[in-house]
């Protein structure tokens, strides 16, 4: 029989509800000896709460993959819709195989456009632009020192370490032509509805819509590099495959938390106002981010997405053990699940450590691009008679939180 999901998260609620109630019994100090929901020892119960949480990780995935079939089944609706325009369709490449042109990366474009090779050849003075409307690019390599060509080296580079992209990923990612985004925002629903006699008058209802907007802000970074680098054409590939446009992405992802709004700055979502708060107190740390859960989908009507954490708090929760020892996460020898109440776990240093956000990310935020890569090789100061150039690239873009109550931070972890 089909499972519908609708029935999936009246399951899911339910499971919820009973793995809560088996932490509120065993208290702030995991004493499973007062657990009485369960049977058995201590060892026999901690793999129950195991199990349950298990099951709660696999519904949320069934969940997830229902969301998944639902937004592609509206994309190929929106195709068809715009394949039967008259002017819809995308033109075959010439010899009428059917397949799709191969794509060019970023570089490739970059090394291939007219203009550069013609700027390259020329070594005239000023700048030469080439705009792409394409965010979503590979990582970027590093020449910021200068990287002779190859002779005898294996050819690898070990990059320095720099922190990962994880938020970003949470977040969905839209274009914009305009120079900021203005949307509407119900700020008062009042339903009067009820029953009425006949003959009877109707109830009257209330509504009442914001204007709310979040502007375009530009990030932006700059390498300088010699004539000799700049003629190698391999590693400049390199650059703009990989290590700027890294930068300018794993910026973005710190902005889309801790922004504070103030020009040229994004807001991101814990300086926004009107996202929630729980505070952990004397709970354990499981129970706290629960609560924050049920705000989000009580008063912020939403459906929680994911937990974003500081490793060093994910460290505490992986190492939480019953009174007499037993890991609740799995044994050390198993790598333990990567979530939470079924929600799957982000770990980031950009979020402050002792802060847990969980939140609607899917629905209830967007990063809206207003230009793709821009990237623009020229002369600063003197360095045309030092033979140097410089290659920087940006992106505009603008966040927005549309539901502010559909996030709650926990904090005091």
């Amino acid at each position: 029989m089909t499972t519908t999901k609708r029935e999936l998260l009246e399951e899911y609620e339910a499971k919820a509800k009973r793995l809560h109630q088996v932490f509120e019994e065993a208290g702030p100090e995991l004493d499973l000896t007062r657990v009485k929901s369960l049977d058995g020892d201590t060892q026999a119960k901690a793999q129950a709460i195991r199990a349950m949480n298990d099951e709660l990780a696999a519904l949320k995935r069934q969940i997830e993959e229902l969301e998944e079939l639902e937004r592609a089944k509206e994309s190929v609706k929106e195709g068809l819709s715009w394949l039967r325009q008259p002017s819809g369709g995308v033109p075959h490449p010439a010899g009428g195989s059917g397949a799709p042109a191969p794509q060019k990366s970023l570089g490739e474009w970059v090394v291939g456009a007219a203009a550069f090779q013609q700027y390259v050849k020329a070594r005239p003075g000023g700048s030469v632009v080439l705009e792409f409307e394409e965010f979503e690019v590979k990582a970027l390599f590093d020449e910021v020192s200068g990287f002779p060509p190859e002779v005898t080296r294996t050819g690898r580079l070990v990059e320095f370490p720099h922190r990962p992209i994880q938020v970003l990923d949470l977040i969905p990612t839209t274009t914009t032509s305009q120079i900021a985004v203005a949307y509407m925002e119900e700020t008062t629903s009042t339903n009067t509805a009820a029953e009425v006699v006949e003959g009877g008058v109707y109830p009257e209802a209330a509504f009442a819509f914001t204007e709310r907007s979040s502007p375009v802000r530009k990030v932006a970074v700059y390498l300088p590099v010699t004539d000799e680098v700049l003629e190698d054409v391999a590693r400049v590939q390199d650059i703009i495959n990989n290590r700027l446009t890294f930068f300018l992405r794993q910026r973005l992802d710190n902005q889309v938390l801790n922004g504070d709004g103030t020009p040229p700055n994004l807001r991101g979502i814990l300086n926004t106002s009107g996202i929630q708060t729980q505070a952990k107190g004397t709970d354990p740390t499981p129970d706290a981010i629960y609560k924050a859960m049920t705000k989000v989908r009580v008063t912020g009507r939403a459906t929680p997405g994911a937990v974003v954490m500081h490793p060093n708090d994910w460290q505490e929760v992986r190492l939480l053990r019953t009174a007499d020892g037993v890991y609740i996460w799995g044994s050390p020898s198993e790598a333990g699940p990567e979530r939470i109440w079924g929600l799957p776990v982000v770990q980031t240093e950009v979020i402050p450590e002792g802060t847990a956000l969980v939140g609607d990310f899917r629905n209830f935020s967007e990063l809206a691009v207003r230009r793709g890569i821009t990237v623009e090789v020229g002369f600063i100061n003197d360095d045309f008679v030092k033979g140097r150039k410089a290659i920087r690239a940006d992106i505009r873009a603008a966040f927005v939180v549309y539901r502010p109550a559909a996030f709650c931070t926990v904090t005091g972890i």
